[in-house]
């Protein structure tokens, strides 16, 4: 190119309409870029979100433990030993992971990634708040019962796959006991309601005295026994009982998969414990009127994300409080052998459920 033609493109790029195109595509490139990012927050802070929550769960765990005990918890891996979590879990990252020679690859890879996805999905139908909860359907809570139902499925594929009759036998635990206690559990919210937003409002109506503990304590009370057996936590730990079957499902595992079946089964604790509050606890209502605290700080609830904000963090602290019942179980109760488990589960908890709902609907009809 002539240094005559050279002149020529550089006049026509420094023209007014070329350089307005140019700031134009730029303009259109960094609004495609921020499409993208709003996109992406909505998927990733839920995630951020339940990670926090999760490694909460896991500190108060030992430290409660500990205190149970009379011992010292973790210390050392941060302040009060905060971290002591991810630190056990970037250990886990970088081990080996290691297949059993004889066993089904395919069915011992993707057995940890079902059990951990389908409690993930579940928690896109908690209500935190009002106005905060990723999908609100009409069965909200049915639906979290059938996709809860789906990680035993991925527990008996990491026990067939692992070649191995501990693993085996842990697996087949895993789904008899999930079917056991997923009746009761199902009965007792058809008891309540199935939408979760509207259980909560309902609850709301008279403060602390509305809350479906007052109305329904027999339900809660195999609520709270069911979703322990659906979280494997003791005395319902027969899937990996380390007297009998060395780890259950667990056995062959090392590494990050190992990790997953960890962090299944606290995500597990927590979804159950986010809608135990949700089912029994009046949610994101307290009997005191937060209301005034607006009017106080001169703060309309139009404005801003101060009510949503409040709304998750008194659901947040009620299904923490919660979680102690299930960690002091763990160190107070004994473990059932497997025939107690079973009989616990279709002789007792079965017909009192049953009871309870007819009850509850022969009373619903006779007040209309």
């Amino acid at each position: 190119m002539s240094l005559w033609e050279k002149l020529i493109v550089k006049m026509i790029i420094d023209t007014p309409e070329v350089q307005d195109i140019n700031s134009f595509s730029r303009f259109e490139f960094l609004k495609e870029i921020y499409g993208i990012i709003w996109t992406l927050i909505p998927i990733f802070t839920p995630v951020l979100g339940i990670t926090i929550g999760v490694l909460v769960i896991v500190w108060l765990e030992r430290e409660i433990s500990a205190g149970i005990q009379q011992r010292i918890g973790p210390e050392y891996a941060g302040p009060l030993g905060v971290l002591q979590a991810l630190a056990d879990g970037s250990k886990l990252l970088f081990k080996e992971n290691i297949f059993p020679s004889r066993g089904e690859t395919l069915l011992f890879s993707i057995g940890p990634s079902i059990a951990v996805i389908s409690i993930l999905v579940s928690y896109s139908v908690v209500p935190f708040s009002s106005h905060l909860v990723l999908v609100d359907l009409n069965i909200g809570v049915f639906l979290w019962i059938a996709i809860s139902s789906i990680a035993p499925i991925g527990l008996l594929m990491s026990g067939y796959g692992s070649n191995n009759k501990y693993s085996f036998l842990g697996g087949l635990r895993a789904a008899a006991q999930s079917i056991s206690y997923e009746i009761p559990l199902t009965l007792c919210v058809l008891s309540i309601s199935l939408r979760a937003i509207r259980i909560v409002e309902a609850q709301s109506k008279y403060g602390f005295w509305g809350w479906n503990l007052w109305r329904q304590p027999i339900g809660f009370i195999i609520f709270l026994i069911s979703s322990l057996a659906e979280c494997e936590r003791l005395p319902f730990d027969l899937p990996e009982a380390e007297e009998e079957l060395v780890a259950g499902y667990q056995t062959e595992y090392s590494g990050i998969k190992f990790g997953l079946f960890y962090v299944a089964s606290y995500l597990n604790l927590l979804v159950s414990s986010l809608f135990v509050t949700v089912l029994y606890l009046g949610g994101w209502n307290i009997s005191i009127p937060y209301i005034f605290v607006f009017d106080f700080f001169e703060i309309n609830k139009t404005y801003g994300v101060f009510e949503p904000t409040i709304s998750m963090f008194i659901t947040l602290a009620k299904t923490y409080l919660f979680l102690f019942i299930p960690i002091t179980t763990r160190w107070t109760l004994p473990r059932l052998r497997m025939d107690q488990l079973l009989n616990l589960g279709w002789k007792f908890l079965l017909p009192i459920s049953l009871g309870n709902l007819l009850l509850t609907t022969s009373s619903q009809l006779f007040s209309l």
